[in-house]
């Protein structure tokens, strides 16, 4: 059989074939010609020797061929931009975490950045990936496209989205200097006792925990309020299990437990501290007491303590709730909290795939509250607001 005879065949038919045809139709060619089929074939159509071989395989039945629907079978072909580029996925997740939106408590989050905006950002230096790519890395990523929907999210401050900057900025900038940054609030107060905690986990079929039928609190066991400290850097967290009242003393005492358990250890030479909190509580902007107790920690520990609150109605965004509070939640979720040693059993266990692990202790301090601050001891905090909106953005100074 002559080169130029199947040269004119392949050019009437190659119109009409796609990969695997076109694959399949060299090999074919190739096995009825026999000795020397794969060198005539692949010089006259210009296809590797190596995908004809590869095509005689699959006629012969010595290699998985692709279904119907398919042209290559699973993994054939280039490798995904995402794939080889190891820093596109952890690039993109950044540039889209100040807008990202959700529900802590579920995995599935969506944003509020176009996907062409978030490419071109991508794209600056370099050509790394359309915004069809930027759809599907995100979609790994767990985040989905959403249309407009109202939520309601408290009062919409106008520099809301600017504060979200400001934090995003100084943090990135933090951690590139190795300083720590920490995302702290409390979670809310659980009720001790053999009482029904939501969710579901595996049993033996039809002996279900048995718990109490009404959800009274017990007065003999309390309740506890764990106070979190989320290491942003290390993906670690610290919670202090408070069993008397959630006040600016019992957050700031969390801090310094937190501190001198975990973060003394890995920032031995750091000189400041910055701290994420909402803008209500404990740990609000407003209470005179948060400040005053940041002053004495400030003070004892020679650093300077930089604070940002995020805007009111915004506490979800704090990443506190979602890299370890809902954690937590499901790791208890279906399991009474029958005293404070299993409530601290249950946090320390808390574990994910990312690394995270949690450290928790009992504290069994009693704090008063409405402890008053007055203007004279107020002024005496060495504390200097930011430019940008100093009510959330400022530093505490050590006192000499």
């Amino acid at each position: 059989m002559k080169e130029k005879d199947i040269k004119n065949r392949y050019k009437m038919i190659v119109d009409h074939l796609n990969e695997k045809t076109r694959r399949l139709w060299c090999a074919n060619e190739s096995i009825a010609i026999g000795r020397g089929g794969i060198s005539l074939i692949a010089k006259a159509t210009g296809i590797s020797r190596t995908t004809i071989t590869e095509g005689e395989k699959e006629l012969k039945g010595k290699k998985e061929t692709t279904t119907v629907e398919r042209v290559r079978r699973l993994g054939g072909g280039r490798k995904r931009i995402i794939d080889k580029d190891q820093a596109f996925k952890k690039d993109l997740e950044q540039l889209v975490e100040p807008a990202t939106r959700g529900d802590p408590e579920r995995p599935l989050k969506w944003t509020s950045k176009s996907l062409r905006k978030l490419a071109k950002e991508l794209n600056q230096d370099n050509k790394r990936g359309s915004y069809n790519i930027v759809a599907q890395a995100l979609k790994e990523l767990g985040y989905s496209l959403q249309s407009n929907r109202k939520t309601k999210e408290g009062g919409n401050h106008p520099d809301r989205n600017a504060q979200f900057e400001f934090i995003n900025e100084k943090t990135k900038q933090f951690l590139l200097e190795g300083t720590p940054v920490i995302s702290v609030d409390s979670k809310k107060k659980e009720n001790l006792g053999e009482l029904k905690n939501n969710g579901k986990e595996y049993a033996p079929k039809g002996n279900p925990v048995e718990v109490e039928v009404y959800d009274f609190p017990n007065k003999e066991l309390g309740k506890v309020v764990p106070y979190g400290v989320y290491e942003i850097l290390r993906n670690k967290g610290w919670v202090n299990v408070g069993i008397s009242a959630d006040t600016a003393q019992f957050a700031v005492e969390s801090i310094r437990r937190w501190w001198h358990k975990m973060g003394k250890k890995a920032y031995p030479k750091t000189k400041s501290l910055y701290i994420n909190a909402d803008g209500g509580g404990s740990n609000g902007h407003r209470p005179r007491l948060w400040k005053s107790e940041l002053q004495k920690l400030a003070t004892e520990l020679k650093i300077e303590i930089h604070v940002s609150h995020f805007p009111p109605g915004t506490s979800k965004w704090n990443k506190i709730e979602h890299r370890m509070f809902s954690f937590i939640s499901k790791n208890w979720r279906g399991k009474p909290l029958l005293d404070r040693a299993t409530v601290v059993k249950l946090i320390s266990n808390t574990t994910t795939e990312k690394g995270l692990a949690i450290k928790a202790c009992l504290d069994k301090n009693k704090y008063m509250k409405k402890i008053k601050i007055s203007d004279e001891d107020f002024a005496k905090i060495n504390i200097k607001p930011d430019k940008f909106h100093g009510e959330w953005n400022y530093v505490i100074y050590p006192k000499l």
